[in-house]
């Protein structure tokens, strides 16, 4: 099996619901995607996938979507605030963890039938989640 993968970098703000902890509270990060796509075969240019096409396919939606945008759950009363006060609000259907944004992130990349085998957030230096089938 053949792999390789893209980098995408992002900001971006959330909050988690029902979190015990600091991350309760309103807070941004700088995120770092690693979207992987895999293959049995090479294509006729000896490549997986060119690195350009996933940059400008779900690295431009990562842009686009994520990139400095605040990403809540669709149940937190600071949605509504937010959207009246004219910020970029993005909306979930679950908490917005490393893991979900990881899941979602793939989904996207599945959606534009790209051969995505991985995707991993880091939402610090120190701390990632990834998501794969």
């Amino acid at each position: 099996m053949y792999r390789v993968g893209r980098e995408v970098h992002f900001s971006y703000g959330h909050r988690l619901l029902e979190h015990d902890g600091k991350c309760a509270n309103l807070h941004g990060h700088n995120g770092r995607v690693i979207v992987e796509v895999s293959s049995q075969m090479l294509n006729h240019q000896g490549m997986v996938m060119d690195f350009y096409k996933i940059r400008e396919s779900i690295g431009a939606w990562i842009q686009h979507t994520l990139d400095h945008k605040t990403i809540l759950w669709d149940k937190d009363p600071l949605a509504a605030i937010l959207s009246q006060a004219g910020e970029p609000v993005v909306l979930m259907k679950e908490n917005p963890t490393a893991e979900a944004l990881a899941h979602w992130i793939f989904e996207e990349a599945r959606h534009m039938r790209l051969p995505v085998s991985r995707v991993t957030l880091w939402e610090t230096p120190k701390s990632f989640a990834a998501y794969h089938e």
